[in-house]
């Protein structure tokens, strides 16, 4: 399902044009994952699953600078957005998705029809690790942090492969998931294409039609402040199994599987 390399760089490419961030506030909605409370402002929605997820911001020491500048870069959205268009996530939570297995509702029924789901979910995820360790080359994949990403949701920070091999490595790990027979009968299956990303916030109160329209141009000039930040560079040298309850905190327990790059 995954895109070749050359196909999802100019895929990639578009979504950081000013043409694009014109479009797409036209089609911005209120996140779910974050709910209006009173004076306390948006708080995180109950929004469970799993995911396999590089280590988040606090414990990503390989990355501490990429994660500052993306700190300092959040501090600047909120300033030109306010916080009741753009909630923030804590930046210890900062991390590449690299396979979305399964969240919320999906979640829920697969705990309450299959006995010991998460057990099993776990179990399976190791043995495909292990399995695919034999793709380890002992040295982390290569990205670039492109610029500004508009979801309809949320926004983040859009990341591309620098090389094709760090791209069709990613996919090997993803097919090796998403193609798991015993993970299919969990309920588990790919919904979107990779597109790798940082997410920053996500959207509360969405502003009227006027507001929107000068949105693009405000997005514009979010991008080219990134384009000013430094450093870059996004290394991935692990994945791992993790659990979320809602879009704040991914965690795991220390027996969970790991895939070392």
């Amino acid at each position: 399902m995954d895109e070749n390399y050359q196909t999802y760089l100019n895929r990639a490419m578009r979504l950081t044009l000013p043409e694009t961030y014109r479009s797409q506030v036209q089609h911005l909605q209120e996140s779910p994952k974050f709910q209006p409370h009173g004076s306390e402002g948006h708080q995180p929605a109950p929004f469970p699953g799993y995911t396999i997820v590089t280590p988040p911001g606090s414990e990503d020491s390989e990355n501490a600078a990429l994660h500052e500048s993306l700190k300092r870069y959040q501090h600047q959205l909120l300033q030109k957005l306010g916080a009741d268009l753009f909630v923030p996530v804590p930046a210890a939570s900062f991390h590449l998705t690299l396979a979305d297995l399964i969240w919320d509702s999906a979640y829920r029924d697969a705990r309450q029809e299959k006995p010991e789901f998460e057990v099993k979910l776990q179990d399976q995820i190791a043995t495909i690790f292990r399995q695919s360790q034999a793709m380890t080359e002992g040295k982390p994949l290569q990205f670039q942090a492109l610029g500004l990403m508009i979801m309809p949701r949320a926004i983040a920070v859009c990341l591309a492969p620098t090389d094709e091999h760090s791209y069709d490595r990613v996919l090997k790990l993803r097919r090796a998931v998403f193609q798991n027979s015993d993970l299919i009968g969990l309920g588990i299956e790919q919904q979107y294409y990779f597109t790798p990303h940082i997410t920053l916030g996500y959207f509360g109160s969405i502003p009227s039609p006027e507001v929107l329209a000068a949105l693009g141009d405000s997005f514009v000039q979010l991008n080219q402040q990134w384009l000013e930040q430094e450093p870059k560079a996004f290394l991935v040298d692990r994945a791992e199994l993790r659990k979320f309850d809602d879009m704040t905190n991914y965690y795991r327990q220390p027996d969970w599987a790991t895939f070392e790059f």
